[in-house]
């Protein structure tokens, strides 16, 4: 795999950052989290006067073999429906990115259906879509490896527009299943509180999807892992457009951009991403707290505070977008506001 050079964020700047955000012309501390915020960002920035210039956000549409075990109450299908309606400004992500002016870019890593000639649609496809990791690995070593390139090098791509904050969602049916997993495995949490409905199982349906989960677990742990134990869970498990977003992360994060985290498959990623470096944490915001069974949890596992709790369960980075106002209400109070000395006010602290 690609090595990234991740420094935790620099704290020289901490007090006179903390100087700054204290002479604003307010009470100490009245604007909350919006000062934490501002702390955070300006640490990425390395700066006093932070910018949140032309901000992106990627789309990363896979399918995942273990969808043929019927984990989800959609059919495969519609991972490349939903890619077409994206290019047609029809999605959740579309008005959000609309609303917010982000840069969206969608692309093919790995959905199960030539999307090609589809205007619109960035194909950077590995294969249609992962193995069935209920009877083997879900990539090789060189798909895993290529789907961390693929994230890296769209990155970049928003790097040369002058991108200083990304967001990341995706776009495949199933893919609960191994964030689900990836939390049971990365977080020491039993597993039947790792699972939830998903796009909507009714009850027999969750419990179908844990015992194809177990059973994958099981042959994981015991029957193929003395012949694979070179392969991370994120390998085994992942799927393509989950390890292009670890690997757009890390690139992220490399860079000093601002990672807007979203709900609970993209919170999987972003473990994924601390378990390989852990400092990559600094730059990223979690955003929400979606509705899907054991997000609260698995944001626990790496102390997140979300900014949001709206009961969302879309996907498509949709709970990122809805939180960015209020990131750009901590940088605006950091740009805009007036301090005590220049607003004629007496400082009574």
């Amino acid at each position: 795999m690609r090595t990234f050079n991740i420094l935790p964020t620099d704290r020289s700047m901490q007090a006179a950052i903390q100087e700054k955000i204290d002479n604003l012309n307010k009470p100490k501390g009245s604007l909350g989290r919006l000062e934490e915020l501002a702390m955070q960002v300006c640490l990425i920035q390395q700066t006093l006067e932070p910018s949140l210039a032309h901000p992106c956000h990627l789309l990363l549409g896979g399918d995942h073999g273990i969808e043929r075990e019927g984990v989800s109450v959609s059919p495969r299908e519609v991972t490349w429906q939903q890619m077409i309606n994206f290019t047609r400004g029809g999605g959740g992500v579309n008005i959000f990115c609309r609303q917010h002016g982000f840069k969206l870019r969608i692309v093919d890593v790995g959905v199960d259906y030539d999307l090609s000639s589809v205007p619109g649609i960035i194909d950077r496809k590995i294969a249609r879509g992962t193995k069935n990791f209920l009877y083997e690995p879900a990539m090789s070593e060189e798909e895993f490896d290529l789907a961390i390139l693929v994230g890296s090098d769209l990155v970049n791509n928003c790097i040369a527009e002058g991108c200083r904050i990304l967001s990341i969602g995706e776009m495949g049916i199933g893919n609960t299943s191994p964030s689900s997993i990836w939390m049971h495995l990365f977080g020491g949490i039993p597993l039947d509180e790792c699972i939830g409905a998903g796009a909507g199982l009714d009850t027999p349906g969750i419990r179908h999807k844990r015992e194809v989960l177990a059973a994958a677990l099981k042959r994981y742990n015991s029957e193929l892992s003395p012949h694979t134990s070179h392969l991370s869970p994120l390998q085994f498990f992942g799927g393509f457009e989950m390890i292009a977003a670890i690997g757009a992360m890390l690139r992220a994060a490399e860079q000093h951009l601002i990672i807007l985290i979203d709900g609970f498959i993209m919170t999987a990623c972003a473990i994924g991403a601390i378990r390989l470096y852990p400092a990559v944490q600094d730059y990223m915001i979690f955003t929400h707290c979606g509705d899907e069974s054991g997000h609260r949890r698995m944001l626990d596992i790496v102390g997140a505070k979300p900014l949001l709790n709206l009961g969302l369960r879309l996907g498509e980075g949709t709970g990122a977008l809805c939180a960015f106002p209020i990131v750009d209400s901590a940088v605006r109070m950091m740009n805009e506001m007036n301090t005590f000395a220049n607003a004629r006010i007496t400082k009574y602290f």
